[in-house]
């Protein structure tokens, strides 16, 4: 049986998943429609990767006879300035999430719940790849600064990434 204080914490991060993947669609639809399909390509891939994400944390409460309880997803930024300004609010954002899977191995820690921690280290190794990508992109955009012919260049690189189901889940597949 999943602890009430843990079952809480993961719940939330459910609803922290969904809204992180309802932003990386804001993110596609807008840089979609500026043009940009390399960019609109990788955040796309992100959204998917999030909705992946709050599904390996359900599967996971089901599976520790909890219930999930999904809540009402918050507004979302629809704009951003450029490129770089996107993947700023991205990195900002990746250690928001890092920090709440923090707090969730901290109850699970305090609750002895060595299951749940054992699941979190998955997501603690994706964040710091989540965090590092970001900063990459950042560095890119910075050097590229104005130069549109490395943006250019950026956006093709971004539009041949492709989708991988998370390993949480192809296992379970």
């Amino acid at each position: 049986m999943l602890n009430e204080k843990v079952e809480k914490a993961i719940n939330a991060q459910i609803n922290a998943e969904f809204w992180s993947a309802y932003l990386y669609l804001s993110m596609s639809m807008h840089f979609a429609n500026k043009g940009y399909s390399g960019i609109a390509n990788w955040f796309m891939i992100q959204f998917k990767e999030e909705q992946d994400h709050a599904t390996i944390f359900m599967n996971y409460v089901n599976s520790r006879d909890g219930k999930v309880t999904l809540e009402p997803i918050a507004a979302v930024d629809t704009e951003w300035e450029s490129p770089l300004a996107a993947f700023k609010a991205t990195l900002a954002h990746e250690q928001k999430v890092t920090a709440l899977i923090n707090n969730i191995y901290t109850v699970a820690t305090e609750e002895h719940d060595y299951a749940t921690q054992n699941m979190l280290q998955w997501f603690i190794k994706e964040q710091v790849e989540e965090e590092d990508t970001a900063r990459g992109y950042i560095d890119a955009l910075e050097k590229i600064g104005d130069n549109g012919y490395g943006l250019y260049m950026l956006d093709k690189e971004l539009a041949a990434r492709t989708y991988t189901t998370p390993s949480p889940l192809a296992a379970n597949a």
